[in-house]
């Protein structure tokens, strides 16, 4: 790995700007600089990419990209006072870290970054969900990143790459692998963090596809998806009755039976019923 010449240990950071992590803003800080470093390569050469990085804090994973060739940087820090920290980052890497100090939610990202743009975060715990999901449903596909490596608690990280039949497979799982790849690149323990938090965490890394896997309506996926899966105990055949009086029929036609549960059904049957009820 290279280094960032002249940068004192994460923890001399911490103490030195008093970064004591802060609950409500969902912070854990990652202090083990090689494992930052890890984490960055999950994301693949970056040498000529934009990286997008969501909630850096005290700058450890910040380091890692940058470490790792990052062409540059974009940090997006809610935290005020995780900003002198990051701000000796961008010294040391004159021209290749950008900070905004704002929330990720409303912070117009794109007008900061160039193509090829990679996203390399660890997420914040109250925001992750969010961000994701609005990463998978831009308004036109593919969206503005090539890939997706992100740390989500462990449990997310299995919803996002779950499989029908298994206990986390649910509406996550069929919006990330609709039109991604999507798999579990590391997992790592509550004792890497700084505070530890009560649940491992894993890294997901998931690669954008030129077209979705199997054609639908977004919105109709969306709704046909979110009643299955509200009502996962019941029937389809009960839990979708709000289609129209037809549903066992639409059912029957694409190949499902209407008394299969929504943990049953795969992604490409989903995806077939959407297109029936679009039909109207």
């Amino acid at each position: 790995m290279a280094t960032i010449d002249g940068l004192p240990p994460l923890r001399e950071v911490i103490r030195a700007h008093d970064l004591v992590a802060r609950k409500q803003l969902g912070q854990n800080f990652l202090l083990d600089l090689n494992l930052t470093a890890k984490i960055a390569r999950q994301a693949g050469d970056l040498s000529g990419c934009d990286v997008l990085e969501v909630g850096p804090g005290p700058g450890g994973l910040t380091r890692g990209l940058l470490a790792e060739g990052a062409r540059r940087v974009l940090a997006v820090e809610k935290d005020a006072r995780c900003l002198p920290a990051l701000a000796e980052i961008q010294a040391a890497a004159p021209g290749r870290l950008e900070v905004i100090h704002g929330d990720a939610l409303e912070v117009d990202v794109l007008t900061h970054l160039t193509p090829p743009i990679r996203v390399v975060a660890n997420l914040p715990y109250n925001i992750g969900t969010e961000l994701l999901i609005r990463w998978l449903t831009p308004a036109a596909w593919p969206p503005f990143w090539e890939s997706l490596t992100l740390m989500f608690q462990k449990e997310v990280a299995e919803r996002i790459v779950a499989m029908p039949r298994s206990a986390h497979y649910g509406r996550l799982a069929l919006l990330a692998q609709w039109r991604c790849e999507a798999r579990i690149a590391m997992v790592l323990p509550p004792e890497a963090f700084t505070p530890a938090p009560k649940v491992h965490s894993a890294v997901v890394h998931l690669t954008r596809l030129p077209d979705p896997r199997f054609p639908a309506d977004e919105k109709v996926l969306s709704r046909v998806t979110a009643m299955a899966f509200n009502q996962r105990r019941k029937m389809l055949r009960a839990s979708l009755k709000g289609l129209g009086p037809d549903i066992e029929a639409r059912l029957e036609a694409v190949g499902i039976a209407p008394t299969a549960r929504a943990e049953e059904i795969g992604l490409e049957q989903f995806c077939a019923l959407a297109r029936d009820v679009a039909r109207g």
